[in-house]
């Protein structure tokens, strides 16, 4: 009889223990109103929310920033708008800062990100971790030439002169 409580206080430990360790951190209301602001503004949503764009900026927030199955094809291949929900529920803060900040392949406006303060990168953080995990993750990025089995936008300039860029 003793060894079947014992176990039992040992499993319901490890029950609350799994639940402790699992707990989504608290943040306060005032950092995830400015993250979805900083997301809204900043447009990470007309690539990263399925339908953004389409819908004119209605889709529920329950469905933002799950990533998409539509590419972006150019010179560089294609690449598609990452699930950011799943993204950040598998990284800390300070991660989130470095792996946000590191050069993407475009669309993406990754020097957008690499020039925000951190404290407006981890309010983006934080709203987004709170959202929680939801999707599926986005598909890797294609090669150039490779065809694509995928529905995908086009970003090849027509009739574009040369960029000449001023030295100064």
């Amino acid at each position: 009889m003793k060894i079947n409580y014992c176990l039992m206080g040992l499993l319901s430990m490890g029950i609350f223990a799994s639940v402790t360790v699992q707990a989504a951190p608290s943040f306060s209301k005032a950092e995830l109103e400015r993250g979805r602001y900083l997301v809204r503004i900043g447009g990470c949503n007309d690539c990263h929310t399925p339908g953004y764009p389409e819908s004119g900026g209605k889709v529920p927030e329950s469905d933002w920033l799950t990533g998409s199955q539509v590419a972006f094809q150019g010179p560089w291949g294609a690449s598609y708008p990452t699930n950011l929900r799943l993204v950040v529920q598998s990284m800390s803060e300070a991660k989130w800062l470095t792996h946000a900040r590191a050069k993407r392949l475009p669309p993406m406006p990754w020097f957008n990100l690499a020039a925000m303060s951190d404290k407006d990168m981890k309010a983006m953080y934080r709203f987004i971790h709170s959202l929680g995990a939801k999707g599926q993750p986005a598909p890797e990025a294609v090669p150039p030439g490779q065809a694509l089995n995928t529905p995908y936008i086009e970003f090849f300039p027509k009739n574009m002169p040369p960029i000449i860029h001023a030295v100064r």
